[in-house]
Parts: C-alpha cells; structure tokens; sequence
C-alpha cells in the first residue's frame, strides 16, 4: 500500500515530482502511477489536481518557461533575446526532456504564454514590423531549440572524449581524404580547450546581428 503522504498533496507538488522524475529518468519513465508512488498516494488521487497524462505535460512545460528569462518589453532588444536565449539553453539542459515539448503543446499554460508575449511585444516595440518579428522569433527559437538537440546528442564529452573520437574517425584514413573534415578537426575542434557550447553565443550574436541590419534597412527611408 502507498506510504501517506508527508506534506499535503498539491498541484505544485504534483508538477514538482513529475519534473523530477522526468529530469532523472525521462519522459519514458513519467506515467500517473511513477509521480503517484513517489509521492506515496493512489494514482486516483492525482485526478484532484491534474485531468490527464496531457494536462501534466502542459503543465511542465509551463514549469520550464517560468524558469526561463522573461524579456523586458521596452527593454534593448537584443538585449534581452540574447538573455533569454542563454537562460533557455541552461534551463533546458537541467530539463532535457521538455527540448522537443516547448512549443508542441495544444494548451499552453500562462507562463508559456506570458512569455511568448513578452517576445513578441519586446520585438515590436524595438520597431521590428509584424512580419520581421515572426521571422526573428522563429530563427531565435530554431536556434535555441536547434541548438540544444545538437548539444545533447554530441557522443562525446569534454577533451578527451573527443580526442578518442577523433583518433576513431580519422586514425586509419589515407592521406588526403576528407581533408576540410581533418581540418576542422586538427585545427579547431581537438585543439585544447575547444568547448562546442562556446559555439552557441557566436551563432547568437551572428543572428542578433543579422536581425539588427535588417531592421535598420526596413527603418531607412525609401
């Protein structure tokens, strides 16, 4: 038989210990009955506090974006997209199951909402035209987004990982093959201290500044 709980249960608490295991474990491992066991109550009693398996998704991922930067409308804009790019990418990474779920969900919650607002209203009011704002939103999220699922996926970690990896792909390979790939390689990413995350800033200030020279052409006169 489930153990009482030891603090009243809540939906707060129902969220807390599905982010938990999901962040542990997975999204294979979150079912009703894993968040009610740990939790130490019947399954039936999550049904108090959240509808469904959906509902509870819905709800994590309002969790992740609650955690993330919310822009400062009237703020500098690139300002704040470059913070709440670099937020999302840590927040994501302490919960790397909610990387393919953040814009998937069919009822938002309010702080997903809240904070797709925010990004729109601070691209508008930095004078970005409807049409420019959906274009940035969209290349900032397929960055953050694009990003991170590179990031997790890389089979290998830190300098010695990729020194093997690199002794693997290149060890046997004649003279003269792939020969842009070896050099990449030899003279970039198994050069001490390479860090592929680094890469994420320069591609974001590559974006911001690419969106910076198109709105100062759509704000030149004609």
């Amino acid at each position: 038989m489930p153990k009482s709980p030891k603090t009243p249960l809540s939906r707060d608490r129902v969220l807390e210990v599905a982010v938990a295991i999901a962040d542990a474990d997975g999204l294979a491992a979150l079912s009703m009955r894993t968040v009610a066991r740990r939790l130490g109550v019947e399954a039936m009693s999550l049904y108090h506090h959240v509808k469904n398996k959906d509902d509870l998704l819905d709800s994590m991922v309002d969790v992740v974006f609650g955690e993330m930067h919310l822009p400062e409308v009237g703020g500098d804009w690139a300002d704040q997209m470059r913070e709440r790019s670099r937020s999302g990418r840590a927040v994501l990474k302490r919960h790397r199951w909610a990387v393919g779920l953040m814009d998937s969900r069919r009822n938002p919650g309010p702080a997903n909402l809240r904070h797709h607002d925010a990004v729109l209203g601070c691209l508008r009011e930095a004078g970005f035209s409807v049409s420019l704002t959906g274009n940035a939103f969209a290349l900032l999220d397929a960055h953050l987004y694009g990003f991170l699922v590179q990031e997790l996926a890389l089979p290998f970690e830190g300098e010695a990982d990729l020194a093997d990896l690199g002794e693997d792909l290149f060890g046997d390979l004649p003279e003269g093959e792939l020969r842009y790939l070896q050099e990449f390689a030899v003279e970039r990413a198994l050069q001490p201290g390479y860090d592929f995350g680094e890469e994420f800033d320069i591609g974001l200030d590559l974006i911001l500044d690419g969106l910076a020279h198109r709105l100062a052409g759509d704000a030149a006169p004609r």
